[in-house]
């Protein structure tokens, strides 16, 4: 297991968990519609995105560290740093599926494309982060006008199990990603990368 795998199940959720807490506080836990939660919702939604992006951020870091380390060259390494480094999507946007696909494909592989190979829910999953995203953009940009997840403005209330399946679609990718990086750097290295 990489330590950005170990991070996010350890760190980064019992993170994500304080927002379950918080929203049977003030919510409660038997059914019906919770209106004081929807702030809760939202802000969930938006850390569970940061979260996610702090995830691929350190995977990418994490192999990237691996790769350079097994050149023998040490001006060879600041090379291949530089371009492994320099200008990536996710230091600039949020982690969608593509700006995830564009970092990691900087290491040489199309990632979607082999998430997908390895576990065919991963396609499904690919759009749930993207919506995700959009949910995230509109809240913290309060703009509601993307026509495909708002239609006309409308359905902008954002629901706790709505919340929880993005959580597990990240807990899933976090998973497969990790996997499929583990075999891919080691192939690459010869060895495995952690």
């Amino acid at each position: 297991m990489s330590l950005a795998l170990d991070f996010w199940l350890e760190i980064q959720s019992s993170r994500l968990d304080e927002f379950e807490g918080a929203h049977k506080a003030v919510g409660g836990s038997g059914r019906g519609r919770r209106f004081a939660t929807q702030q809760i919702n939202r802000a969930y939604a938006v850390l569970l995105a940061a979260q996610f992006q702090a995830f691929c951020r350190l995977l990418h870091d994490e192999c990237t560290r691996a790769l350079i380390g097994s050149i023998p060259s040490a001006d060879l390494q600041v090379v291949a740093r530089a371009n492994f480094f320099t200008g990536l999507a996710m230091d600039r946007g949020n982690a969608n599926p593509g700006n995830i696909g564009s970092d990691f494909g900087r290491l040489g592989l199309k990632l979607w494309d082999e998430l997908n190979a390895l576990n065919p829910k991963n396609a499904l999953r690919n759009k749930q982060l993207n919506e995700l995203n959009v949910w995230r953009n509109a809240n913290v940009h309060e703009d509601f006008r993307d026509r495909g997840t708002f239609p006309a403005g409308q359905r902008t209330i954002l629901r706790l199990p709505k919340v929880r399946e993005w959580r597990r679609t990240c807990d899933s990718l976090a998973s497969d990603m990790d996997g499929l990086m583990h075999g891919y750097v080691g192939k690459l290295m010869g060895r495995p990368p952690w």
